[in-house]
């Protein structure tokens, strides 16, 4: 099994992939961006969760594809992929232009879905499918045997914190999978993205529970700027997320998603009251 580092350590647009082989067949997880021009050959292809960055080197197979049945649409069809990000129609123009020509996504509505536990069976070598929603509504990881080695894609330990800011995303799924994570003992482990493979269960859960404070930080915040009533967005535009000088049509829509699971949680445990129809302020 190797992991296939992308540019910058696999930072976006790049991401990292695997080539896994066993006695009877070779696979590859999320083909990335490096993928296009130098893709090794492979019997099918598994991709974690349909995002741009980890499907650009799908054209490169011409093999049987496989994901998580909660993201097949968004896989199938550039379209429905587009769909799910919530933008703006101007904006969902200019993303739907960028994912053909510098992300070549096609859509491949050849592609076939999996559930939860799925074995791929290559040889003296088994890859399974774990289910790890909240960044996508199908976001996986994938444990490779008898290696120990548990990829945990979007799950990526980044400074950034995890991302559930799309229409298909959810801040309590993502905490139910960073927990999931957690409980799976492993050798080794690895990201999608920058923070590449990490050896032994210690050291990732380390760095996984700092990877998860980084939610509870932005609710922290968020308590913080409720101390004067506030509006949605008024919150979008303070941003829980992204840094002041982050531009782009994605921000204000991810903000403001981001903002709502926030407040409804904080609500529910009465740490938050709707002080006036569309105004929020801390307890």
């Amino acid at each position: 099994m190797s992991v296939l580092v992308g540019p910058g350590r696999g930072a976006y647009p790049y991401a990292n992939s695997l080539l896994v082989r066993g006695a009877t067949a070779t696979l590859v997880v999320d083909p990335s961006l490096s993928l296009v021009a130098d893709a090794p050959p492979a019997d099918l292809v598994l991709v974690s969760h349909a995002h741009e960055d980890h499907i650009a080197g799908l054209g490169s197979y011409d093999v049987p594809v496989h994901v998580h049945e909660g993201d097949l649409d968004a896989l199938r069809s550039r379209e429905a992929l587009v769909a799910g990000l919530g933008l703006p129609p101007d904006a969902a123009d200019a993303a739907d232009q960028e994912l053909r020509d510098r992300f070549h996504v096609r859509g491949r509505p050849d592609a076939a879905g999996f559930d939860d536990g799925t074995v791929f069976d290559l040889g003296g070598r088994t890859v399974t499918a774990v289910h790890l929603p909240g960044h996508t509504a199908g976001h996986c990881g994938f444990l490779v045997e008898p290696d120990g080695f548990l990829f945990v894609a979007d799950i990526d330990l980044t400074s950034f914190g995890p991302y559930y800011g799309d229409l298909g995303s959810s801040l309590m799924e993502f905490e139910a999978s960073m927990r999931r994570c957690r409980e799976i003992d492993a050798r080794w482990y690895g990201t999608s993205h920058q923070k590449g493979v990490i050896e032994g269960a210690a050291e990732f859960r380390h760095r996984l529970d700092a990877f998860a404070g980084v939610a509870k930080r932005r609710e922290a915040a968020l308590l913080a700027f409720l101390r004067e009533p506030r509006t949605v967005e008024e919150i979008a535009e303070h941003r829980l997320v992204y840094r002041p000088h982050v531009t782009g049509p994605h921000v204000r829509p991810v903000e403001r998603r981001t903002a709502v699971q926030h407040l409804d949680r904080l609500s529910g445990e009465g740490l938050v009251v709707e002080v006036e129809r569309g105004r929020f302020r801390a307890v």
